[in-house]
């Protein structure tokens, strides 16, 4: 079981709700570590003053501010410590909203509260059954890590969630930030009812476990298939040649194309293809057709120089492969 991050209390008017925070999300990237290309030696990092060139203790680094010029304003640990928040205890409501008020660019990071000890849990149990009933979200302000934060605390099932926030001066204005604004354009009822419609096909339900890092799989496929000793071929990118650029005949062909509308993003995802060592495309045994993967075979087409490769299905894919080879109909269907 995870250990609370912090432990407090949260407050309303004035109830005290004794809770800890605990982590609701957490990073599943890939994280490498750095090597010199072609040995086994670590790449490490060290604080090396750029005047002098020698390595400087942590103990001795301080903070500085630019202001422009190549000048600094230096501030030690000590002054910072001297001007940090209070080490308060206490995540305390100042107001309730309604959540459809609060713009989602404003979230930053959610996090589980949760009742800290037995003695705890009747206070905690009012607090989430009377949001639910009212049906709004608490805004709150705490201090964690010696940073003080703006936190949205809404009902979420049996627990209380806190999302972190952004001050609104941390939120950039697009009209200052946006080089090319968009423009208003005026549209026919017709083309704002097609896509309205390719909009209403492509609907589903939330459901999360639909949506993968597909980035991520394929690096674990790399690195599994780098693992067993095979080598890694690089697909190369889909014939698009055929793309309709027409804004119209596009949304047409969309909404054609929507009916086989699947949720979700792993449907598009391809896989990594690889080869045993030395394996070329004109080398496969027929046999193994069957047995390949559909971006295995798209790998083979194209160094086949296959032609209409693009928009083969798997077995159409198998059966030009074996074709091109001049091995005949493969026994991939």
């Amino acid at each position: 079981m995870a250990r609370a991050i912090w432990t407090g209390a949260v407050t309303f008017g004035l109830v005290n709700v004794p809770v800890g925070l605990y982590a609701a999300t957490q990073d599943n990237s890939v994280h490498f570590n750095q090597f010199e290309r072609g040995t086994s030696s670590r790449i490490r990092y060290k604080r090396i003053n750029e005047d002098t060139g020698d390595e400087v203790d942590y103990e001795d680094i301080v903070k500085g501010e630019d202001i422009g010029d190549g000048r600094y304003v230096i501030v030690t640990p000590e002054e910072l410590e001297e001007i940090e928040p209070g080490r308060s205890r206490v995540i305390d409501i100042s107001d309730f909203v309604d959540v459809a008020e609060i713009d989602p660019i404003y979230y930053e990071k959610t996090y589980y509260l949760a009742p800290q000890d037995e003695a705890a849990q009747r206070a905690y149990a009012l607090l989430l059954q009377a949001m639910e009933r009212a049906g709004r979200v608490g805004i709150a302000t705490f201090v964690m890590r010696s940073k003080q934060y703006l936190a949205a605390i809404r009902p979420q099932g049996d627990v209380l969630t806190l999302e972190t926030m952004f001050f609104a001066d941390e939120v950039r204005d697009p009209v200052e930030e946006i080089e090319q604004l968009p423009v208003k354009h005026s549209f026919t009822s017709r083309d704002l009812d097609m896509a309205v419609s390719l909009i209403d096909t492509m609907s589903t339900e939330w459901e999360p476990t639909n949506y993968r890092d597909t980035y991520r799989d394929r690096v674990n496929e790399l690195i599994e298939a780098k693992r067993r000793g095979e080598e890694v071929v690089i697909q190369g990118e889909p014939d698009t040649s055929d793309n309709v650029v027409d804004l119209m005949a596009a949304l047409r062909a969309s909404v054609e194309a929507a009916g086989k509308h699947r949720p979700g993003n792993a449907a598009s995802a391809g896989t990594l293809a690889t080869r045993k060592p030395g394996r070329d495309a004109d080398q496969a045994p027929a046999d193994d057709l069957a047995e390949m993967s559909k971006s295995e075979l798209y790998e083979l087409a194209q160094e086949l120089d296959v032609p209409g490769r693009s928009k083969m299905t798997r077995d159409e894919l198998a059966r030009a492969v074996a074709e091109a080879r001049g091995g005949g109909t493969s026994k991939a269907s």
